[in-house]
Order: C-alpha cells, then structure tokens, then sequence
C-alpha cells in the first residue's frame, strides 16, 4: 500500500487562535472601512492576508538568532548571508535591506528615471509603485493566456517574448532594464519557464539590456521548473537555482516569502556599476551596507531559511498544501486561477460574484464575503490594487480581478484548508444574493489598497 502524504516536518510550538461571531465581524469590518488591512490581527481567525513575513522559522533558524553578531560594520552574520546568497545564485555583490520594497526603493533610485519604461510581466504592486512613483511606466508584456483563469498552462507567468523585443524595438532608449517576477504573483503565482528565461536573456542581450529578477519566491519557481519543466526531473533545486540567476544581472528579494523570515531583503548582483550606484541609496535610506535594514540575528536567520527552503522536501510540503485547497475548491466548482500556483489561490471573483460590476470591485467584495463568512482575511490581488492609471487617473480593469489566498508557510495544517473551502462554498453557494459591491470613499495616490477607505453599496 502506498503510504499518503506527510508533512516533511513536527510541530514543537503552537499558538491559539479565537473563533468569533457574524456580529462582530460586521462590526469590525465596518470599523475598518471596508479594507481587512485595517483589521487587527485578532479579529481574524485564519490569516490568509499574505505569505509575505508570515511563516513559521525553523529551530535551525531559531539557534541561529541566539549567535547573531550586531556588530555596526563588518559583522560576521553579514558575510555568511552573503556566502549563501553567492552560493545560491552566484551573485557576488550583495546589499541587504529591511525588506523587497526596500529592495526595490535603493536599486531603482540608482536605475529609474522619469520617462523610462520598465517592461516585464505583472509588475507586482510595490514594484509599480516605485516605478510609477518616480514618473515611469510598468508596461506588462505577461504571455495572454495568463488572462485565462480557467486554463491550464504549465507556466502561466512567463513574459511574451515577442511583446518584450517589440516594445525594446519600440522604445530601447528608454528601457533601462527588464524585469521578471519569479514567480508571477499578479498572474496568480505563476511560475516562469527556465526556456522563457533564455528567451528574455536572447532578446536582452540583442538590444543590450540588463535583467532583472524580482525573486521573493524564487525557490516556489524552482520547483515548478523541476516539476513541470522536460529535463529537469533529476536535477535539485539549488541546481535549478543557480541555472535560473545564470538569466540574470541582478535580484532584488522580498526574503519575508522564500527566505521564511519575519523581515529581510536584499540586493544581489554581478554587476560593479549596479552595486556601486545603489551604495550610497543603502547608506541614505537603509543603513550600512554590511547590515542595510536588517540586524546581525535576522541575517543569520535568513541564511539558514534560503538554505532550507532550497531543498525539495520543505518546498513539497508548502506546495501539496496549496494544491490540497486547490483540490476542495475543484470539489465544490469554486473558479481559480489554474493550475494551482505555489504560495496562493488566487478565486476569479467575477465568475463567483457574477452580479457585481467591475466598478463595484468583486474581489474586494468577495473578499469582505469571506471575513463576514468565517473571520477568513484573504487579500484583493485586482482592480483596487491596480490603482489609477497615471496619466488619466481612471480605475484600471483591464487586468484580472482576484482573491488572494495566500498560505504562511509552515504555519497551518491541512484541516485549516479543508476550512477556508468550506467557508468559500458557503459563500458560492449564496453568491446570487450579492448584487452590490463597494465603493472607494477615500485612496492614496500610489499602493492605495492598503490604505483604501471603501463604502457598502
């Protein structure tokens, strides 16, 4: 008899969390305009938020902490990061950050100018915002099927190579560099093909452009690759990982995702002008640059997590967990982006909410539905966070409109799941009933979702 699947690891601590009342969550939502980032964390029962500095540390990562060097300048837990930073992605300069938006905040000070377009496939929205923020343009040149929930397309997040080579045919003076989302969190945590790679490394390379990798999740793509991709079966993913940053100049990490720390990020590159022009935006913005935003406990923390979390086993088991949510909601026809990505679900609120108007935002509204359902706090990946279009100031929905569901890593277990699908059931099951949505009562200019005070309509 085959044995059934197990989790690759024991539980040694746990934490309690509260159940509560339909009346108090409609209260609580109220409270928070609407927006279940203005909730607080114990008006939630499972927190689906994000995955992003979520997950449960190791003791390996635990042990770590205790023998972290808080030396200013020169600390040892600064060169072991870097040393499996290297090791890992064969990049040698290496600036840590507190955490991906910093990442991002230091590298594009350094990069992006007003006027310059960065193309790459679904910019995530911190990497908009700071490119938008700085008056340039985030043109998405993501593969058209990835529009298409219901289809199953191994690689879903891959960049359209002939969108990429037009718009550098286009518009080459302009382009700094490229950028490439591992994986595609916008398109529904899709991975991104080791042979789409080699494609934006050719049509780089014509044009002379460098790449970039957005990498929060970089180690989830791996295993997509070794799983999913000809050739690839026998090889480990840190095998699949060095051949991946082969594509690439440089890296900015969220290390809160792959990394399976509480904060952290970096800056990677073999490129001297990147790490010498970024420097001084490290030193202004973040800190010294053998520390940048993150202390000496954190960095030895996150060095054992990138180890860790680049082995099969521990990725397999964060894996078959969003695959066994994604198998419940096939059970109960609930529609999702297909096939399952690796650290979410992402619902296609139109096809459940199908009486909401996109300006009455579905997901969001969907989203809401499901906290008043089971105190469940998932997260609008859509029409809210694609904020306005610059130039106009119109809602952009041209894009898809999704729930998030996104699985701390490590964190719960499988009958959690079988919750979260029997919650949205209940919710699918009523969807008929829900004929209105929200409306924005007052935004931010950039990143609004966040911040975003919505109205029932």
């Amino acid at each position: 008899m085959e044995l059934p699947f197990a989790e690759s690891w024991k539980i040694k601590m746990v934490e309690p969390i509260r159940k509560s009342t339909r009346e108090e969550r409609e209260q609580w939502i109220k409270e928070a305009h609407y927006n279940v980032f203005q909730l607080k964390a114990n008006q939630v029962y499972i927190d689906l938020l994000t995955d992003s500095g979520t997950g449960a540390m190791s003791d390996r990562q635990w042990a770590g902490i205790m023998t972290g060097d808080e030396s200013y300048a020169g600390a040892d837990s600064f060169f072991r990061l870097k040393e499996t930073i290297e090791r890992l992605t064969g990049f040698k300069y290496v600036i840590p950050t507190h955490q991906g938006r910093a990442a991002e905040n230091v590298l594009f000070s350094y990069l992006v100018h007003e006027g310059d377009i960065v193309p790459g496939n679904s910019h995530f929205d911190t990497t908009k915002g700071h490119i938008e923020g700085r008056k340039a343009i985030a043109l998405d040149c993501t593969i058209d099927e990835a529009k298409q929930t219901q289809l199953e397309v191994p690689f879903k997040g891959n960049v359209d190579p002939a969108k990429l080579e037009r718009a550098l045919e286009e518009h080459a003076d302009r382009i700094p560099f490229i950028i490439v989302t591992i994986t595609n969190n916008t398109a529904g945590g899709q991975p991104v093909s080791m042979e789409n790679l080699r494609q934006v490394r050719a049509v780089a390379d014509k044009f002379h452009k460098p790449v970039l990798f957005d990498s929060a999740r970089f180690a989830e793509n791996a295993y997509f690759i070794k799983t999913r991709e000809e050739g690839y079966a026998n090889k480990t993913i840190k095998e699949i990982t060095r051949e991946m940053f082969a594509m690439a100049d440089g890296m900015t990490m969220s290390a809160k995702k792959d990394g399976i720390v509480n904060m952290g990020g970096f800056i990677a590159t073999n490129r001297q002008d990147w790490y010498e022009g970024a420097k001084g935006f490290c030193v202004q913005f973040e800190g010294y640059l053998t520390y940048g935003g993150m202390n000496g406990r954190d960095m030895n923390a996150l060095a054992i997590g990138l180890d860790e979390n680049t082995e099969f086993d521990n990725l397999e088991t964060r894996i078959h967990q969003v695959h066994h949510l994604a198998e419940k909601l096939d059970e109960y026809g609930i529609p999702y982006q297909r096939p399952a990505g690796g650290h979410a679900i992402f619902v296609d609120a139109p096809k459940v909410l199908t009486h909401v108007p996109k300006e009455e935002f579905p997901a969001q509204t969907l989203t809401i539905e499901l906290y008043l359902e089971a105190g469940i706090r998932g997260c609008e990946i859509g029409y809210l966070l694609a904020d306005r279009d610059p130039v106009t100031r119109e809602n952009r929905f041209d894009g898809l409109d999704l729930l998030r569901l996104a699985i701390p890593r490590r964190v719960y277990t499988d009958n959690h799941m079988d919750v979260i699908a029997a919650a949205l059931k209940n919710v699918y099951d009523r969807r008929e009933q829900v004929t209105r949505g929200v409306r924005i009562a007052w935004e931010a200019p950039i990143m609004r979702h966040f911040t975003v005070q919505l109205e029932r309509l």
